[in-house]
């Protein structure tokens, strides 16, 4: 069988090779010239906390992202398996009791605990959470091993290509534009989020951390030699355009709480894009005919990409399955 995957983000990507290790013969299109800030999962997180994600969305985010983080350690070897760490001010420690209410999979810390498991947090916050079972990467090195990877099966990626699954080749489409499948789902909508690239000369975490707020938490992801990846604002928004004062001030305060020698860390980039979501903040994998859409995977790309690849190939490839709608919340 002919596959076509239209769409070289983390979920195009992730479902062309679920569907090449699966002996199919696949061909990648994207409208983007590359790999690259075209697409939002170049300016994504990374973090692959399923219990964490718990903490604000249904289980089914936390059941299928525990399926990816095996995944992802198989074919990027370099992801990082340390677990993330949860922190509060504070003032703020009944944050923290709510947050460990609304999930699992987590132990707490005392101060000292936190400083052996990060010693430059040391004294600065009197309880934390540790979920041990949680991961990170990179998710730029990612996209390039996917690629990688697939090159090796002899898929072809043909950027700066514009494609309607309607025009595709092949006996199966998979439709993984984000918000550019809009028009084959029209309940689909943006949520804007913003984030900043830093350098600390002075700070060393080896693990995720989130600091809980009120207004604005914050997650602090490490890149390596001294670089973090700082997150993430949620606007109901779908303007597009550069990061605003606002926002940044907001996320460089909040980092500015999290420890004072961020203050001076250096800012090597700013971004921000369209996150393609649902009304109900849940993915979904549509099959009509022999087109299959997976869509709106809202903030948890990475996370998800894996177990809606698998969704997606047995929907495709079950010939008792007709127009079907396979939502994640029933998989």
């Amino acid at each position: 069988m002919r596959a076509t995957v239209i769409g070289a983000g983390v979920a195009g990507l992730t479902t062309a090779l679920t569907l090449a290790e699966r002996g199919l013969a696949v061909e990648v299109f994207d409208r983007n010239a590359g790999l690259g800030p075209g697409s939002c999962s170049w300016h994504a997180g990374g973090m692959l906390a399923p219990w964490c994600e718990m903490a604000s969305s249904e289980a089914v985010v936390g059941r299928l992202g525990a399926q990816s983080i095996d995944w992802w350690r198989e074919r990027f070897p370099a992801t990082v398996s340390k677990g993330t760490l949860v922190v509060a001010p504070g003032r703020d420690l009944a944050e923290l009791d709510r947050f460990a209410q609304r999930t699992e999979r987590y132990r707490w810390l005392n101060e000292t605990e936190i400083a052996s498991l990060e010693p430059d947090l040391a004294g600065r916050f009197r309880k934390g959470l540790h979920f041990p079972g949680e991961a990170h990467l990179d998710p730029r090195l990612a996209l390039a091993e996917l690629v990688e990877r697939l090159a090796a099966l002899g898929v072809a990626i043909r950027f700066d290509t514009e494609l309607e699954p309607a025009a595709a080749r092949g006996d199966l489409v998979f439709d993984c534009r984000g918000l550019g499948g809009r028009i084959d789902m029209p309940a689909l909508r943006g949520v804007r989020g913003e984030m900043a690239l830093i350098r600390s000369r002075s700070l060393s975490l080896s693990r995720p951390v989130r600091l809980l707020h009120p207004r604005l938490p914050i997650y602090l992801v490490p890149r390596g030699e001294g670089v973090f990846m700082l997150g993430a604002t949620m606007l109901e928004s779908e303007a597009r355009g550069p990061v605003s004062v606002r926002s940044m001030l907001d996320l460089l305060g909040a980092a500015f709480t999290l420890h004072p020698a961020l203050g001076e860390a250096e800012i090597l980039e700013l971004g921000a894009d369209l996150r393609p979501a649902l009304p109900d903040n849940l993915p979904r994998v549509e099959r009509t005919g022999r087109v299959v859409r997976v869509n709106g995977l809202f903030r948890h790309g990475f996370l998800l990409a894996p177990a809606l690849a698998q969704i997606a190939a047995g929907a495709a490839l079950d010939p008792h399955l007709g127009t079907e709608l396979i939502h994640a919340n029933s998989a």
